[in-house]
């Protein structure tokens, strides 16, 4: 059995709006419905645990009602810091779950594939995330301000699903947070875990300001 945590804690405060950005609608509906679904079309047994502030858990379930969403997931308070977040997801999950995933609520143009490439790479190493080449041109930045170029062939950018072995994943997040936990994979690889990079999709941005909505 299959599992993930769709953390969806966001404010959405360079979005600008009251409207926290998990909930404003695209393409008919709110992003976290269309995240969701990518998830249920992929494997429609799969466990799915969404993780949202208490304050707008209320709201997540009005929309649920006005907007007619019936997939089955659980819902669960998140915490101060993302990290805690996916504790708080990992509690819920069933231990029946072999697999997990751990996805950004705002990154609903997942494709299919780059989740099926996650959950198999996971399956035969353990851990596996879902990388896009750089191709832009990077520069570091100095300690006295000046710059340099970077070979950009060296570098990736780290997307969303995440997959872990359950039992990987739940000794993971029994370590104590510290603040260079930006992601999954940078607490498992605390524990000195390599972790897998697979073929991510470029489409699969992470919605954060007006021109990612658009």
């Amino acid at each position: 059995m299959n599992g993930v945590i769709i953390v969806a804690g966001g404010k959405g405060l360079r979005m600008g709006g009251d409207v926290p950005k998990q909930f404003l609608v695209t393409d008919g509906k709110p992003i976290l419905m269309h995240t969701i679904e990518r998830f249920h079309e992929w494997d429609a047994s799969m466990e799915i645990v969404v993780v949202l502030p208490h304050d707008q858990q209320q709201y997540w379930r009005t929309l649920c009602h006005d907007y007619g969403f019936g997939i089955s997931h659980t819902v669960v308070c998140g915490g101060a810091e993302r990290f805690h977040s996916v504790q708080h997801g990992l509690a819920a999950i069933s231990p029946a779950c072999r697999l997990v995933a751990v996805h950004d609520g705002v990154r609903p143009y997942v494709g299919t594939e780059t989740i099926s490439r996650c959950f198999a790479a996971a399956e035969r190493y353990g851990a596996a995330v879902p990388v896009t080449p750089v191709v832009e041109t990077l520069r570091h930045i100095e300690a006295d301000g000046s710059s340099t170029t970077v070979p950009r062939a060296d570098y990736r950018l780290v997307q969303t699903p995440q997959v872990f072995a359950a039992d990987l994943l739940r000794r993971a997040y029994e370590q104590t947070y510290r603040q260079d936990f930006t992601d999954d994979a940078s607490v498992v690889e605390a524990m000195g875990v390599e972790v897998t990079l697979v073929e991510g999709n470029r489409e699969n941005i992470k919605i954060t300001t007006p021109a990612d909505l658009r």
